[in-house]
């Protein structure tokens, strides 16, 4: 078998392999919880999540308190005035995942070997729990097998405590955290967003909004949030560049983003339930000053801001099984001066529009198995010199047309709550501005179209 021989005969082998794999697992027992979390509350992953990391609504309490909820041993100390007080919990909140994958493309990224095995794809460590009665975590390192190094991955640390604000209830807190919407409570913003696991090693479409990821853990940003009456949310969070792994104070040189001043974010939502349904619907938004490989002098402008929705609907007939509805638009709006100022090639003068439109629909199988199709949509304004990048002929754009399009299936299966075998399938109907010839050198979108497999292990 040569690199040119279709992708789907890659596919049918790993399969094969996956499924016999998969049968081993059939005499696992049933699993209790294991990670942090679970080791910390005494409930199975299924109390919190549909099926990770989709929270279900105790899931979203659990993390609108900060983490916090202890239902296993601590150690506590009362405080007094002159006294200190104490709640630790007995067990290190330490989890760890390993992920092993194989992805191939369609057609060959030219110059490489198609089908990729990664053994690990990545591996994190997680320390995840309480720190105290008001403060706890979610902190992630991982291992990534490309750079061959850790790094600061998704990070909340959260203050929460409860009140009353006209005779209703009140959580409210403090986040410090490393991303955009990493501290959001739903799945229909980007940070916790479908799809839920992606290969490292084929093309993505180059087009992204800052808050779609393009930041994520290259800032610190510290907020404050609140829900009211278990309906109303409102978050806010300031974010500044931090660049993890650079010289600090940031010397700004070598990074696309500098944040000047401060960039805020926004969030508001209301959730309602309703018998077995539960309805989210919110806005979210961003919006940043930054100078190109520099921190003083011309700064680009960009604002984002977004809608999102979240159903999720539990048919008692079918034993509990959940059908879940989730979408976001985001409409970035964007002045490159500096960017085009300081480096003709980077941006052309004229002000920038990108829109992007994600949904997904997804039937959970009980928290065995889930099935989860998904659409995306980007469009914007043309420029030639923005979206270019002729030394990588895979994800060139030949048009400067920004627009992709496409789908994405993902089968997922469960043999206990904390091992998760996948199948993911993404095909691509428009890529980086065109559906042929996207690159100038006859390379198609559907070329890029992935074949992907998983296998997760959280413990």
């Amino acid at each position: 078998m040569n690199d040119q021989e279709p992708y789907f005969r890659w596919a049918t082998v790993i399969s094969v392999f996956i499924a016999l794999f998969v049968i081993a697992f059939l005499r696992v027992p049933k699993a209790a919880a294991v990670p942090s979390f679970a080791r910390q509350t005494g409930f199975a992953c299924r109390a919190c999540h549909y099926t990770p990391p989709e929270l279900t609504p105790l899931g979203r309490a659990f993390k609108l308190n900060g983490y916090t909820i202890a239902g296993k041993p601590t150690v506590t100390s009362g405080k007094t005035k002159k006294q200190a007080g104490l709640m630790i919990l007995e067990a290190f909140p330490l989890s760890v995942m390993f992920e092993a994958s194989f992805s191939s493309t369609q057609s060959p990224q030219p110059g490489t070997q198609n089908g990729t095995f990664q053994i690990p794809q990545d591996a994190s460590l997680f320390l995840a729990g309480a720190w105290s009665t008001h403060v706890g975590s979610f902190v992630q390192v991982t291992y990534d097998s490309q750079s061959d190094h850790f790094s600061w991955d998704n990070t909340d640390i959260r203050y929460a405590n409860s009140t009353k604000l006209f005779q209703k209830d009140l959580v409210y807190g403090i986040t410090l955290n490393n991303s955009p919407t990493v501290e959001d409570l739903w799945n229909s913003t980007p940070a916790w967003g479908f799809p839920w696991i992606a290969s490292s090693s084929a093309p993505t479409p180059a087009a992204t909004a800052i808050i779609n990821g393009a930041l994520a853990q290259d800032v610190a940003g510290i907020g404050g949030y609140g829900m009211w009456n278990n309906h109303l949310y409102l978050a806010g969070t300031i974010y500044r560049s931090q660049h993890i792994g650079a010289p600090q104070p940031n010397l700004g040189a070598d990074f696309t983003f500098n944040i000047r001043g401060v960039a805020p974010y926004w969030r508001v939502a209301w959730q309602q339930t309703t018998k077995n349904n539960y309805f989210e619907v919110g806005s979210y938004g961003m919006h940043m000053k930054s100078s190109p490989k520099a921190v003083t002098g011309l700064e680009d402008s960009i604002t984002d801001w977004a809608v999102d929705f979240q159903y999720d609907r539990v048919i008692p007939r079918f034993g509990g099984d959940v059908f879940s509805l989730r979408g976001t638009y985001i409409r970035e709006n964007s002045s490159l001066l500096a960017t085009n100022m300081l480096d003709p090639s980077g941006a052309s003068p004229s002000r920038h529009h990108l829109n992007t439109v994600q949904a997904n629909a997804e039937y959970h199988f009980g928290d065995r198995y889930s099935a989860t199709v998904g659409w995306f949509n980007i469009t914007g304004t043309p420029d030639a010199v923005l979206f270019a990048n002729p030394d990588d002929p895979v994800n060139d754009n030949f048009t400067g047309d920004p627009r992709s399009s496409g789908y994405i299936a993902n089968i997922s299966w469960w043999p206990v709550q904390n091992i998760d075998l996948a199948f993911q399938y993404t095909g691509y109907l428009r890529f980086n501005g065109a559906g042929t010839d996207y690159n100038g050198v006859g390379r198609n979108a559907g070329a890029n179209n992935t074949v992907y497999l998983l296998a997760r292990f959280v413990f």
